[in-house]
């Protein structure tokens, strides 16, 4: 079915599919390393500052799962009310507070990724 209405619509559309395709590939990826790769029951609490969020790719790897999960969750949401709430200020109201929220999740998680303790740092 090929998307129809606006511009911003038609965008929002092919991100959804987007997003959900790299989702499908990221966490498949992820539950593939830590499950099949590393043995579960050997993954501490020192494994993972050691051997995970001591390495730049790591971070950037678990840094846009999250972001692509957020913005994937995000736009499905928008949708929803888009969707079902009729009123314009009523519908208005809800998107601007869901935006806020959205940008407040993606700062706060950039900075959790970011400023994760390393091994070397903890030495």
């Amino acid at each position: 079915m090929r998307p129809r209405g606006s511009r911003r619509e038609v965008f929002v559309w092919y991100t959804m599919r987007v997003s959900g395709l790299m989702l499908f590939v990221l966490a498949l990826a992820h539950f593939s390393i830590l499950h099949f790769i590393y043995d579960p029951g050997a993954q501490t609490a020192d494994f993972i500052a050691s051997q995970r969020w001591n390495q730049f790719f790591w971070r950037a790897f678990d840094w846009l799962l999250l972001m692509n999960v957020l913005l994937h969750g995000f736009l499905g949401v928008r949708t929803v009310v888009v969707d079902y709430i009729h009123r314009p200020a009523w519908r208005d109201f809800t998107l601007l507070l869901l935006y806020t929220t959205a940008v407040l999740l993606l700062i706060i998680g950039t900075q959790v990724i970011l400023t994760l303790p390393s091994a070397t740092a903890a030495q």
